[in-house]
């Protein structure tokens, strides 16, 4: 049984900042600021360091970076053009090949729409080979491939996501049940709610993502 807390220490060994806004929150400004390591997308290598951070590795093509920045960086510049990735995927491919598998991800929502939707629905692909959460300002994208628990608190807004329309789910614990529900649309179980300490979901086949709020009502 599969079971998260919203409440917990998300304080991960490894971290990758990506190029969205910079967290404010303190949930994720204190995960990013805490981290082990972290690893930057190229864009975002020089608001990190303007913070304090020194990252482990800065990946991407390098076209965010000034020249004088990318030759302070030295040998922590990993220089990847391939396009077929963005630059958050280069970054997971980084830490992936290093052997870090527990990542927590900051500032990856916030800026470009096309870029938000992009990053999120990459988390399911990522899951597959990592232990990986999506840290906002608002709250926390967790990804789940099979039937889960997942720790709540009274009122925290939960927003369900399904890439499969035709994968049923089902749920316990949520003020508006899920009752073998196909997903075809991205709205249809957003803004619902926790009623106590964990809801249940119930489904076969995946990925799910679970969006859960910081602030409960």
């Amino acid at each position: 049984m599969e079971k998260t807390d919203p409440k917990k220490d998300y304080t991960a060994r490894t971290v990758i900042l990506a190029n969205g806004n910079f967290p404010s929150h303190p949930v994720p400004y204190g995960v990013l600021m805490e981290a082990e390591r972290v690893v930057c997308c190229d864009g975002a290598a020089e608001r990190a360091i303007s913070v304090g951070i020194d990252p482990v590795a800065v990946v991407g093509d390098g076209d965010s970076l000034s020249v004088e920045l990318r030759g302070r960086l030295g040998s922590k510049f990993i220089h990847d053009a391939n396009q077929d990735d963005n630059d958050l995927s280069k970054a997971f491919n980084y830490c992936r090949k290093a052997g870090w598998k527990s990542l927590a991800i900051v500032g990856a929502t916030g800026l470009r729409e096309d870029h938000t939707l992009g990053n999120i629905s990459l988390l399911s692909d990522y899951v597959t080979e990592c232990d990986v959460v999506m840290l906002t300002d608002h709250g926390v994208f967790t990804v789940y491939l099979r039937s889960a628990t997942i720790a709540s608190v009274s009122g925290q807004q939960v927003s369900i996501f399904a890439f499969d329309p035709m994968m049923a789910i089902s749920s316990r614990g949520l003020k508006y049940s899920l009752n073998e529900m196909r997903l075809s649309r991205w709205w249809q179980a957003t803004l619902n709610e926790a009623e106590g300490e964990s809801f249940r979901l119930e489904f076969n086949g995946g990925p799910v993502v679970v969006y859960r709020t910081w602030a409960v009502r």
